[in-house]
């Protein structure tokens, strides 16, 4: 096996440190603070084609692969988790899902000013009683010939104010359980569909984040994804490739703290000499980077799959349950490498630690990555 990068895939990679550096590490404490969302900063990574990674050219994208994409993940969630998860978000749910099962009106219509980073979009599973479970979709989208009338709740959903388009997942024929799930493309501005207010997370808080509500929403039948009944089977292949972007976000907020961690050690003295050379810090910089190294391993095995056009859903559920892990692991020891000053907001790995916890919760909780990997290796 080979484990280098080509040329191109270093110089992307350095142009999203080179950006998480410039762009997004000045005011990103402020934006925690305050839950600002990065706006600004959205727009320059549209600009950058950072929004439609892995969507052809043909629709406005860039054409790359998805080892390319992680590896954008990776270092912008070493600065801002909040700014990533929009990245993640308008690639790996909303375009991905757009130019794999849309039809071609779809493609030209709202595909191509998502993957050109003109727009931004949200993916809408997620519901106060059923939170992922795709099988239990209580929004409904009632056929009335023409068009379906939507109606119905979703929460948690990430860019919720600030998107254009929304991907949403609703129930028509309920006899049928999963097989009659649709999908749909629903526009803000909508009569009948509302956006609550902004919730106040304890991490990732300058993501726009928040429930939405649809109440008799005339959603055009040329607006559903893929034939009557398709809903679940486009969720269930979207939230693969998501579950690759979040392990990518889990892998660099770990691989932040443990930089952060790794500078400080060298120059903070202890006794005479600088804390990483007493075998109790020494040894934890150890874990931690061997830790990283592991997690890194499977996410880039899971996207390589998937630029080969091989299985990648045990590969990118084990990546994310085990890079969420490594997260949550490798801040909480950031913190305690940095002893009180890791408590400061100033020094940043409290926020690091803050965002971790997202990464086991959001795209299938670990437990539900637990399931999925248990059922694949038991068929």
């Amino acid at each position: 096996m080979l484990f280098q990068l080509s040329e191109e895939q270093l110089m992307i990679q350095q142009a999203a440190r080179d950006f998480a550096q410039s762009e997004l590490k000045p005011g990103v404490i402020e934006r925690d603070e305050h839950q600002k969302f990065p706006a600004e900063q959205v727009k320059k990574l549209g600009e950058l084609g950072f929004l439609g990674m892995m969507v052809s050219e043909k629709f406005g994208g860039s054409g790359l692969d998805a080892l390319s994409y992680v590896l954008v993940m990776e270092e912008l969630s070493k600065i801002d988790a909040s700014a990533s998860v929009v990245v993640s978000v308008n690639n790996s749910l909303v375009c991905y899902g757009l130019e794999a099962y849309g039809s071609e009106f779809q493609k030209e219509k709202y595909l191509k000013p998502l993957a050109s980073g003109q727009q931004i979009g949200a993916f809408c599973l997620s519901e106060p009683e059923a939170g992922s479970d795709a099988t239990s979709q209580q929004t409904t989208a009632e056929d009335k010939g023409d068009y379906y009338l939507l109606n119905g709740t979703k929460n948690w959903i990430t860019n919720g104010s600030t998107a254009s388009t929304y991907l949403v997942i609703a129930q028509t024929h309920p006899a049928l359980k999963h097989k009659g799930i649709n999908a749909f493309i629903v526009e803000k501005g909508m009569e009948g569909f509302t956006i609550g207010p902004k919730e106040n997370k304890m991490g990732i808080r300058g993501s726009d984040t928040h429930s939405l509500m649809f109440n008799d929403v005339k959603v055009p039948k040329e607006n559903r994804i893929g034939e009557d009944g398709f809903g679940f089977k486009f969720a269930m292949k979207t939230l693969e490739g998501g579950r690759i972007g979040i392990a990518a976000q889990a892998l660099g907020i770990a691989a932040g703290a443990y930089e952060l961690a790794l500078d400080y050690a060298k120059q903070r003295k202890s006794f005479g000499k600088p804390i990483a050379e007493h075998q109790a810090i020494a040894f934890k910089l150890a874990d931690m980077a061997t830790k990283i190294e592991a997690a890194r391993l499977l996410v880039y095995k899971a996207a390589w799959l998937k630029d080969q056009g091989l299985p990648y859903t045990l590969a990118g559920s084990m990546a994310k349950l085990y890079a969420s892990k490594v997260a949550m692991d490798v801040t909480v020891e950031a913190v305690q490498v940095h002893g009180g000053y890791g408590f400061v907001k100033e020094y940043h790995v409290e926020r690091l630690m803050r965002d971790a916890k997202i990464t086991q919760i959001y795209e299938g909780t670990s437990e539900i990555q637990q399931m999925v990997i248990s059922r694949e290796i038991l068929r």
